[in-house]
């Protein structure tokens, strides 16, 4: 009986060891996937897309809103030129209404410098210009910005914009790729923008001027072209609540969106 006695603890002990192996082993086999999805994600960002390449295009949002009065469609392009650690950028930023004239649009150009495997640094021109029926507004001026990877895999671009007249404002956007399958791809994005002081003529406010949130699910057919459908929510904040309402427009809301995501 005193051998069965010790001969149990052994038993257990060689049982946890397969079971320990066999954890390990599993471990190390979910690392080399998310190892690999993670390649994949890297493979389609602005920043680290064209080791090798001299031109890259991505055109990250481009949908409709069939709801919205004014059928407005959004865009969201950036591209560069150039290598790994110079580049030449250009960005444009902004909606069309396909029902009326309104209009607004931001665009960039920028000389890129890479500070880190992860990150560039941008300087260059930025071009406002917004229309709402027969009036039209612009502004121009230095932008000053980052662009790259966060720990998590998270695709960050803020900038400080300072117009000609001394305005100054600071923009973030954030966006992650999660990948459901190799083909099917969930997109958590944020976008946010404050101003030191209000610019009425523009409708903005000091203080944190709006922010959206949007969760678009793609499915790519090819790497280079993804048809999508999400959901966006935008909402005005403080001050620039306030002139919206004043000029009788709206605050913010949700909208359903279909697009289209391409690279080259």
């Amino acid at each position: 009986m005193a051998m069965r006695a010790d001969s149990q603890p052994r038993r257990w002990l060689r049982f946890g060891l397969r079971v320990a192996l066999v954890l390990a082993a599993a471990t190390a086999t979910t690392a080399h996937v998310q190892a690999q999805a993670r390649d994949t994600v890297t493979h389609t960002s602005a920043h680290r897309m064209g080791w090798g390449r001299t031109t890259f295009v991505l055109t990250e949002v481009l949908e409709f809103d069939p709801n919205a009065d004014a059928r407005p469609v959004t865009f969201d392009v950036v591209g560069w030129s150039g290598g790994p650690s110079r580049r030449l950028w250009f960005k444009a930023d902004g909606g069309v209404a396909t029902v009326g004239s309104a209009m607004h649009g931001e665009y960039q150009l920028l000389l890129g410098r890479m500070i880190s495997p992860w990150w560039d640094a941008q300087v260059g021109v930025r071009h406002d210009r917004r229309r709402e029926g027969s009036a039209s507004v612009s502004r121009t001026g230095v932008v000053v910005g980052l662009q790259g990877l966060a720990p998590g895999w998270f695709e960050v671009e803020p900038s400080l914009f300072v117009t000609s007249d001394g305005h100054v404002s600071a923009d973030v956007t954030a966006s992650f790729d999660l990948y459901l399958t190799q083909r099917l791809v969930l997109q958590p994005r944020l976008e946010a923008s404050a101003a030191v002081r209000d610019e009425a003529r523009f409708g903005i406010g000091r203080g944190l001027s709006a922010a959206s949130f949007g969760l678009r699910t793609r499915y790519e057919f090819r790497r280079e072209f993804a048809p999508y459908a999400g959901v966006v929510w935008e909402g005005q904040y403080g001050r620039t609540r306030e002139l919206a309402r004043l000029g009788g427009a709206s605050a913010g809301g949700a909208a359903v969106v279909a697009g289209l995501r391409v690279w080259y």
